[in-house]
């Protein structure tokens, strides 16, 4: 999810529980279970395996982990997305497999999304950081202005030779949407490849749950109460081997004169999206689907969203409104709990 204040991007990192609870029954660590906390992809990282090889699995996960986000930073002026957006307008960039799989993918879901999630709202990013730290909206024209470069079909991706460009100059691609799925993925292929039986991968709210929990039974999520302070939640979900990520508009935001200006921009308006939902969650077989979804559902709300979660086999929906109605895919109805009165699971 794109950040527009600096401050509260890193009142995030220091927040342990982001956006979902994962709640657990704590494992006998004489059964081989190893837990360890990072930092990576600009989040706080909580990984938690059990098995014979749960040391080895952690350890490559964390270096797996540094080096999507050497190579796929916004900020870091070595990395290769730094290097496409230096030579936007001009020239290709040639890159690694891995960014490129990853704009690749942005750019399918972008084409899903009709638009709603773009990878190249950087320019729009910056502008409202800039104006966030300031604690002022930046101006109509400035908006309009970085809205020209705002385009997913302008990224022009060679795949035979795994280079990138951007169309027009000071077009700039952020892969903060979708890059922390990707990086949730590999550390799951590399559990797997550790033969860890059960595992945890907590990526800054993007959550993945391998197998069962220690004694056998799934893992419990419990998705937050939009309204609430952290630790309350409206349902729980019983998963095991999928992926859980959130986007909600109630974590990140500033306030001016009563009006709150939360963090998910809308590429359509320039400004923070107006939507019937204040929370979605994406539950999938893989993270990357739930990252590149979860943002760009919360921008087209309930029936769109609901019509293209539907179209789409193996990823499942669960979103929360204003009014406190809760819908859901068919295919998860049946598996979340509500524990919150004041909350109903309507049908559209």
């Amino acid at each position: 999810m794109n950040e527009f204040m600096a401050v509260l991007g890193i009142l995030a990192i220091l927040v342990i529980a982001v956006i979902i609870i994962v709640i657990f029954i704590t494992g006998d660590n004489g059964n081989g279970t190893v837990t360890r906390n990072s930092y990576g992809l600009g989040t706080i990282i909580h990984l938690r395996a059990t098995g014979r090889g749960a040391e080895k699995a952690i350890a490559e996960a964390i270096t797996r982990v540094n080096d999507i986000d050497d190579k796929m930073s916004a900020f870091k002026e070595s990395s290769e997305i730094k290097r496409i957006n230096a030579k936007a307008g001009s020239s290709y960039e040639i890159v690694s497999r891995d960014t490129y799989d990853v704009i690749e993918k942005a750019v399918r879901y972008s084409e899903v999304l009709e638009g709603a999630f773009d990878p190249t709202i950087r320019p729009l990013v910056e502008l409202w950081n800039s104006n966030g730290k300031k604690n002022k909206i930046p101006e109509k024209e400035k908006i309009a202005e970085k809205m020209q470069l705002i385009n997913y079909k302008d990224i022009i991706l060679d795949k035979i030779n795994y280079s990138v460009k951007l169309r027009k100059y000071d077009q700039k691609l952020d892969l903060g949407g979708i890059a922390k799925g990707y990086a949730a993925d590999e550390v799951r292929n590399i559990f797997k490849k550790c033969r860890v039986k059960s595992g945890l991968i907590d990526l800054g709210g993007n959550i993945y749950a391998l197998g069962n929990k220690e004694n056998g039974s799934p893992w419990t999520v419990g998705i937050q109460d939009p309204f609430k302070s952290r630790g309350n939640y409206v349902m729980t979900i019983n998963v095991a081997d999928k992926s859980v990520v959130t986007s909600g508009d109630y974590e990140k935001y500033f306030d001016i004169g009563g009006n709150k200006y939360h963090h998910i921009l809308d590429v359509r308006t320039g400004f923070p999206a107006e939507s019937e939902i204040v929370s979605s969650t994406i539950i999938s077989d893989n993270s990357i689907d739930g990252d590149g979804l979860s943002t760009g559902i919360f921008i087209l709300g309930v029936e769109k969203s609901l019509k293209i979660l539907e179209t789409v086999d193996g990823i499942d929906g669960i979103f929360i409104t204003k009014d406190k109605k809760i819908y859901a895919t068919e295919g998860i109805k049946q598996l979340l709990t509500i524990t919150n009165e004041e909350f109903k699971l309507e049908t559209v």
